[in-house]
């Protein structure tokens, strides 16, 4: 049985991992308020240009670009979102499954060399390096600091890759934000567009709250106070547009602004998924650090009871003896 020092020694550690723990989760859970009100800002662009492309694309059925066009698959790059940092629980470990499973079955069907890696997040890049997979270029600043242009950029070299024939299919893998305890991991094409099924996406997110437990969602929901996103059918503006100068003008307008607009969404739903998994796992944490605290106190005051009982017992022992 350990002595009465050794489990002060641990009461003392667990106590300081625990002040640790709660720190991280306040940081995170602020961090987490920041990433939503970044999703807030960027949605009503979302919305407006969701609903001009519904309404061009009801009235005109034959709108097609080079960009949202099939074809045979030779080489595929994927786009992989993940954290620069642990402690975030299976966030990391999910989407490195997912991106080795996916690779593995492209070169496996495709032949090697036949899968390259655009990683966003220090962790996927060690991972992929490691791996031995192609990858392409170094973009991990952007999980720390979210930037439309950088996005733009990556999305132009892989739309021209795709122009050219260098890659016929562009895939992002990503967590899907839909509250903060809840983030799906997403795998969905990037290139070529399916502009309906992206346009029907599931747009739903919860960006009011930072309570993570079941308890606390489950009241919110019943309440009625968890926020519904609900996708709304275009109307066509009019029976026939008038377009100047011309629909493929208009087109190749519009349609990488709705890939820039993809990659962004994605980036900003990996880096607030982030954030929410790490303040679940630093809330588990926290409150694993407390159960033991509970148990080391039982058991301290159990051990001193004892040593109490049995100096008693040899002072009445002595006394009986004299």
């Amino acid at each position: 049985m350990p002595s009465l020092k050794e489990i002060k020694g641990r009461i003392a550690s667990v106590n300081s991992t625990r002040k640790i723990t709660s720190a991280m989760k306040m940081v995170a859970s602020s961090k987490l308020h920041h990433a939503q009100v970044a999703i807030q800002n960027m949605l009503p662009y979302e919305t407006m240009l969701e609903h001009i492309l519904k309404s061009f694309l009801a009235s005109e059925a034959e709108a097609q670009t080079i960009y949202d066009q099939e074809r045979t698959v030779h080489r595929v790059a994927l786009v992989v979102f993940s954290s620069n940092s642990s402690l975030c629980g299976g966030f990391n470990a999910n989407v490195i499954k997912t991106m080795q499973h996916v690779a593995d079955a492209l070169t496996e069907e495709l032949g090697p060399g036949s899968v390259e890696i655009y990683p966003i997040g220090r962790k996927v890049a060690e991972k992929a390096r490691k791996l031995g997979y192609d990858v392409k270029g170094d973009y991990a600043d952007l999980v720390d600091h979210p930037n439309v242009q950088k996005c733009i950029d990556i999305t132009m070299e892989l739309g021209e890759k795709f122009a050219n024939g260098e890659v016929d299919k562009v895939e992002l893998i990503y967590h899907h934000f839909k509250s903060a305890g809840s983030q799906i991991l997403t795998h969905k094409t990037f290139l070529p567009i399916d502009i309906e099924s992206e346009l029907n996406a599931d747009h739903e997110r919860d960006l009011t709250t930072n309570i993570v437990t079941k308890k606390a969602q489950d009241y919110l929901r019943k309440r009625g106070r968890k926020r519904q996103v609900e996708s709304e059918e275009a109307v066509p503006l009019n029976d026939n547009f008038i377009v100047e100068p011309d629909m493929m003008t208009l087109l190749t307008e519009l349609i990488p602004k709705l890939a820039h607009l993809m990659l962004y969404t994605a980036l900003l739903d990996s880096v607030a998924s982030e954030h929410a998994a790490r303040m679940v796992a630093m809330q588990t944490a926290t409150d694993n650090a407390d159960e033991l605290l509970r148990e080391l106190n039982l058991q301290y005051n159990k051990s001193r009871q004892q040593a109490i009982t049995s100096e008693l017992l040899d002072i009445v022992g002595g006394s009986v003896n004299n």
